[in-house]
């Protein structure tokens, strides 16, 4: 199998799949596994297409699997990104990999920005759900919001400069 990771996993570690514009994320198991949370309308490895993706984000509910790491990631980059290790202390790794395994086959509550594969993740490795891309993504989105009001509101200001010109022109 031609696979291979940037740094070689430890059962606990948290791996990043980028699969384009968001990532899915796993918890490395040992033996090339990885547990991962999963909605039902999603294949392993594959991109998500536009009807793919409308169903994926209207999930409420997803499957925790065990898989080959190979299987999960297919053909994207995935490494390991124990990301909020600077900010909180992990569990111990057999911990993290016991209650894995123990949820698989699990349905779980399933939300986009409520509960997603990295809140999954790092509530296992932590003990606490968090996801960096959602919080991301809602500060760009935030930011372009802010963006088209400002841009709105510049409009207005221009708009009515012009009417009280054109208003003292008729005077």
């Amino acid at each position: 199998m031609g696979f291979k990771f940037d740094v070689n996993p430890k059962p606990g570690d948290l791996i990043a799949i980028h699969r384009g514009v968001y990532k899915h994320w796993a918890i490395y198991v040992g033996q090339n596994e990885v547990v991962h949370l999963i909605p039902p309308t999603h294949e392993d490895g594959d991109s998500l297409g536009l009807v793919d993706l409308v169903r994926y984000l209207d999930s409420n509910s997803a499957e925790v699997k065990c898989d080959k790491i190979w299987d999960v990631a297919g053909p994207h980059h995935c490494r390991v990104n124990n990301q909020l290790d600077y900010k909180y202390s992990p569990r111990s790794r057999h911990a993290i990999v016991r209650d894995a395994r123990a949820l698989v086959g699990r349905c779980l509550p399933y939300s986009v920005a409520g509960y997603n594969c990295e809140h999954f993740v790092t509530d296992l490795r932590y003990g606490k759900p968090q996801s960096r891309q959602v919080k991301d993504a809602a500060i760009v989105g935030g930011a372009a919001v802010a963006g088209v009001a400002m841009v709105a509101l510049g409009a207005a200001l221009f708009a009515s400069l012009l009417k009280h010109e054109n208003d003292d022109d008729d005077d």
